[in-house]
This record gives structure tokens, sequence and C-alpha cells, in this order.
């Protein structure tokens, strides 16, 4: 059936985005389990999106736009199969289950379509984060195809080219082609690796949005909730798995925080600065819970789960002055001995600060600039500036802050050290 009610062209087209947003991953997926072929699945996905386009201001919404959009595509496959004089039984086992979709009488289809929806979606969100492919690949991919941005909207948000863009994301498919990567579900002892691989790139979209390394925003609150959508799909298809649930819980205490993090110009707020009657309390409920399932599914905490403890000691705290920092500094000390790195090294130098001393922090923070690793990451510079301020040692906290200022490429933040630098040439005189 079709709507009957009357909508302007601009009115139908936003709800056809709304639409494709919500049902092009998957769609995408559903046409790849048919033709074992990713590049063709997201052609004929797009197809479907131009009929949409081209017929639904015209004719209205259907009921359905999912099943229409399905139908349309899968009428197009059938068509491309025949063009190609593939097998008579698959074009037949296509030509049948489109009929089946397109009567909506049969309630078999419907159970199976319950039963494969998650199947195909966490097969592709495997496919989009394959190992094959690099990490800027990988997140390409999985914004075209999870998330439904366009080639365009993926590169405004990481401010490079919209052809480099595009290249990555067809020499990843191409990659995945030449591989002859399965569509299928990983075999369990490949799950941990591929597993792995799929969280590293939405919390790699998530902090893209939570602290923009370039450009004039400082946060991109739209790249944050396509990677929390994207983490609970993978939590709700993927139950069993503890890290699943804390990627979930940490995005989503971290997301609480998003509008206390700007100020009415748009200027960073920094955490203990912020006014925490802004944080979202229904998100930082759904993250205790979701923390509170990762943990009752495992004895050993990975190191999402262990972020989200984290977070959510700051979550628990009234305000920066009862935050326990002593929990958070043996968290970090757990989270070091698991997966140690010279940034969660920096973390664990503030939460050292906070709970012993800057003197102590500091310390930490010499050692981390004497082995070189974090040369060109801002934020070594800017923590050890803001604790030699601490120490009253403003001249050398000037200095920090400047360097710190000269390497960050997001404007806003830029502008937020210059001050701070600014600040301790007060504190000079």
């Amino acid at each position: 059936m079709v709507s009957s009610v009357v909508m302007t062209a601009a009115d139908a087209h936003r709800t056809i985005e709304t639409v494709w947003r919500i049902e092009s991953a998957r769609l995408i997926a559903a046409l790849t389990r048919l033709l074992r072929d990713l590049g063709l699945a997201e052609e004929l996905a797009q197809d479907a999106l131009l009929a949409a386009l081209e017929q639904w201001p015209r004719t209205g919404i259907p009921d359905n736009p999912g099943a229409w959009l399905m139908a349309t595509a899968r009428n197009r496959a059938i068509d491309q199969l025949r063009r190609e004089r593939m097998v008579t039984r698959k074009h037949a086992t296509l030509g049948h289950e489109l009929e089946m979709e397109q009567s909506g009488n049969d309630d078999r289809l419907e159970e199976r379509a319950a039963d494969v929806i998650g199947d195909d979606l966490l097969r592709l969100m495997f496919i989009a984060c394959h190992p094959l492919l690099s990490s800027e690949a990988r997140t390409a991919l999985t914004l075209k195809l999870l998330a439904g941005l366009t080639t365009a909207e993926i590169a405004r948000a990481f401010l490079v080219p919209e052809a480099t863009i595009a290249q990555r994301i067809v020499r990843a498919k191409r990659t995945l082609a030449a591989a002859r990567v399965p569509f299928e579900l990983v075999r369990a002892e490949q799950l941990r690796e591929r597993l792995a691989s799929v969280m590293e790139v939405i919390y790699l979209v998530f902090n893209e949005g939570y602290s923009a390394t370039a450009g004039e925003d400082w946060i991109r609150q739209s790249m944050c909730e396509e990677a929390l959508r994207l983490g609970r799909i993978l939590a709700e298809l993927a139950p069993s798995e503890p890290e699943a649930h804390g990627l979930v819980a940490l995005m989503e205490i971290q997301a609480s925080r998003l509008k206390a993090r700007v100020g009415a110009g748009g200027e960073p707020i920094l955490l203990m600065q912020q006014n925490r009657a802004r944080w979202d309390r229904l998100l930082i409920h759904r993250g205790l819970l979701a923390l509170a399932r990762g943990e009752a599914l495992g004895a050993r905490r990975g190191p999402y789960l262990l972020q989200a403890a984290i977070a959510a000691c700051h979550a628990r705290a009234a305000s920066a002055a009862d935050t326990d920092w002593v929990l958070i500094t043996a968290l970090y000390d757990e989270l070091a001995r698991l997966s140690s790195s010279p940034v969660v090294e920096l973390n664990r130098a503030v939460a050292v600060s906070m709970a012993y001393g800057p003197a102590a922090g500091l310390e930490l923070t010499d050692r981390l600039a004497a082995q070189g690793v974090l040369r060109s990451y801002h934020l070594l510079p800017s923590v050890r500036g803001d604790l030699l301020a601490k120490l009253g040692r403003y001249r050398e906290a000037r200095g920090e802050f400047e360097r710190a200022a000269g390497l960050t490429q997001n404007t806003r933040e830029s502008r937020l050290l210059l001050d701070r630098a600014a600040a301790c040439r007060d504190g000079e005189d």
C-alpha cells in the first residue's frame, strides 16, 4: 500500500533520506547475501534509492518503504541475472523470494526475514571492517554501508577531499573482491580478532565526533550518534560478547557529556569545568546498564569495559571534586597491564596527578616525553602544561601550551590552548 498523505517534493526527499539511513544497511546486507557481490549489491540498492526519488514524490510514501526498496532492488537483481545468463535455478529462487515478499501474506517469510536480518547485518559489519583493509578504508566503508552516509558527507566529516574518500571505498571493495572474502559469519576462532576490528572502527568514528581532530568544530554530534547506533546494533547481534556491551557503555556515557562539552559560542569546555547538570542522565543510565551487562558476561574485563568503568566513575560523581581518582588510577593500571600504549599511559598520568598530586603525574609525562613516541601528539604538551601550571612553573607551562596549540589541527582547541598559554604569561608576572 501507498500512503495517501500529500507531501511536497522537499518533504518527500527528506523522508526518503531518513528511510535510506534506516534501511540501506539491511538492504545492502540482504542483497549481498543473495548475490555474493558487495559492489553489485550496493549498486542495486542505489538504483532502488533513485527509483524512490523519482516515484515517491508523485505516488506517496509506501506504508512499508523498506519492503518497497527491497522489492525494487530484487527486481533489478533479477534483471541483472537475466542479462548475465546466470543459472536458471538461482534466477528462479530469487524470483520466488521476490513474489513472496511482494505478496506480503506469507507469515513464514516474515519469520524467516526476522531470523536472517541480524546475521546479514553482522556479516556486513565484518566485511566492512575486514582486517585486510586499512583503518581509514574500514572507517570509510563502514560509514558508507552501515551508516548510509554519502561519500561527500564522509569527506566533510574527516575534512579530506571527496575524491580521497571515494578512492578509499573503491580500493576497499577491490581488495575484498580480489581476496574473495565470503559473505558468512566468521568461525569461532576468528571471532575475537574480527570483532575487535569492528569495534575499533566504530569507536574511531565515535572519537572523531567526540573530539574532532581538525576543523572549526570541536565536536560532531552526528558522527557520535552514528557510531552509537552501530555499536547498539553490534551489541544486539553479538549479545554474549562482553566487550561489545563495554563499547556501548563507554560511548553512551561519553555521549552524555556532549551538550556540556561546548559553550554558547562553540568553545570547548574541559571535563573538570563542565556543568554536570547538563549531562544526559538517560544516556548515563543506559551506559551503566550496558556496563553491568558486559561485566556480568565475563570474569575478566577487556579494554572497552575498563574504559567504560572509568567513564562510569565520572558519571557517578556529583561534582568534579567528588570524583574517585584513586579508583580511576587503579582502573588505568589494569588497562595498562592489559593493553599498554603511550596514550593509555598519558591518561594514567592525568589520573595519577589528580589522585596523588601534579608532581607525580609530571614524572610520568616526563618519561613519555623522553621516549619520543608522542612527539607529534598535541595532548602530551597540553597535559604537561597543565601540570606545570599547577606547580607554579608558568614559563615552562606557557611553552608547552603554545607547542600543543601548534600541533593540533582543530581551530577551537588551538584557541583554547593559546588562551591557557596567555593565562600562564599573566602568572609569570
